[in-house]
């Protein structure tokens, strides 16, 4: 009789052994497609004029054309910031411009568009943003491996001059430091 209940359980532990495999081997495959991102824009002037403190990414509602507009590469995030209206965070001076295809159903290429995150974040960067000297501004904008459109927002403290000019000066040896690297 033990053996007949041995040989009933094997089959099984087998199984499932080869099914945690399986799942490991998915998970690596996964995770390398979700690193894959398709990098839209990005505002290389907000490092230059803000310190960013912090990050977080969120979802962004958009309309039919201003996808297909963004998947073009059409869109300027220079005059962006977030705004913290009622209880959500809206995007606006961002730029997309209309896509020339969708005749009358085109969207307002500056309207104000709500981005998307949950509760808790809203409120902690609604909270930090009222602060005196912080912004909300979008770093960057991309789609993610699933194809949803993200933007990464960033709560920023403005520099000073002194500290603008300090930054480029680091950015300068550091630059000439990794010339002389690889120049040995």
């Amino acid at each position: 009789m033990l053996s007949k209940t041995h040989r009933i359980r094997l089959p099984i532990v087998s199984s499932f052994i080869l099914m945690t495999r399986m799942g490991k081997k998915k998970n690596k495959q996964n995770s390398e497609s979700e690193q894959k991102t398709s990098h839209i824009a990005e505002n290389r002037k907000a490092r230059h004029q803000y310190h960013v403190v912090d990050t977080l990414e969120c979802g962004i509602v958009l309309k039919g054309s201003e996808v297909k507009s963004l998947r073009l590469g059409h869109v300027s995030l220079d005059e962006a910031y977030g705004r913290v209206i009622g209880k959500d965070v809206f995007l606006v001076g961002c730029d997309i411009p209309e896509y020339k295809q969708a005749s009358h159903l085109n969207h307002h290429p500056r309207r104000e568009r709500k981005l998307l995150m949950h509760k808790i974040e809203r409120r902690k960067f609604a909270e930090k943003a009222t602060q005196s000297g912080h912004t909300l501004v979008p770093l960057k904008m991309y789609f993610n491996h699933r194809g949803i459109c993200k933007v990464l927002l960033g709560l920023c403290k403005g520099k000073q001059v002194h500290d603008k000019r300090q930054s480029m000066k680091k950015r300068d040896t550091q630059r000439g430091l990794d010339r002389a690297m690889r120049g040995r």
